[in-house]
């Protein structure tokens, strides 16, 4: 009996983890176009993926935001070292995961809107390809939201 209890308990907390788990990438989703224009959502944001960048997912969120904190930042040499980690963090993400279409996204939204002097453009063709061609399988609405938009641009 002493078991099923402690096994019980195990289920219990993994089934919360799991809806945490989910719960914070909701919010990540929900606040990514947000932290382009709040500088203390982006720090914020940032602080609490460093945490969390076992996962491909939270890998590339992690460069995403790293590459939105550089437009927050004065200094150039800070902007190229700060968007720099946060391309290797997408890139090393998807190395991971080349399958996930929210990394997919991630990166082409990167791509789209950093300066092409950054040299940082060479997947837009085929992640956009991707996303396309994958865009029926997303099951988050922010993410399908998010995908929508940044395919019409």
């Amino acid at each position: 009996m002493k078991r099923l209890i402690n096994v019980v308990v195990i289920l219990f907390f993994i089934q919360v983890n799991v809806y945490a788990n989910e719960d914070d990438l909701n919010y990540i989703r929900a606040n990514y176009n947000k932290a382009v224009s709040d500088k203390i959502l982006c720090a914020q944001i940032i602080q609490d993926l460093k945490l969390k960048k076992d996962e491909p997912v939270y890998m590339g969120y992690l460069g995403g935001f790293q590459a939105i904190w550089a437009s927050h930042v004065f200094s150039p040499i800070t902007k190229l070292k700060v968007f720099n980690q946060g391309k290797e963090h997408i890139e090393n993400a998807i190395k991971q995961d080349p399958e996930n279409i929210e990394l997919r996204f991630i990166r082409l939204s990167v791509q789209k809107n950093a300066p092409s002097f950054l040299g940082y453009s060479s997947m837009i063709d085929q992640d956009i390809d991707f996303l396309k061609t994958h865009r029926k399988e997303i099951r988050s609405n922010v993410v399908i939201k998010n995908v929508e938009t940044l395919l019409k641009d």
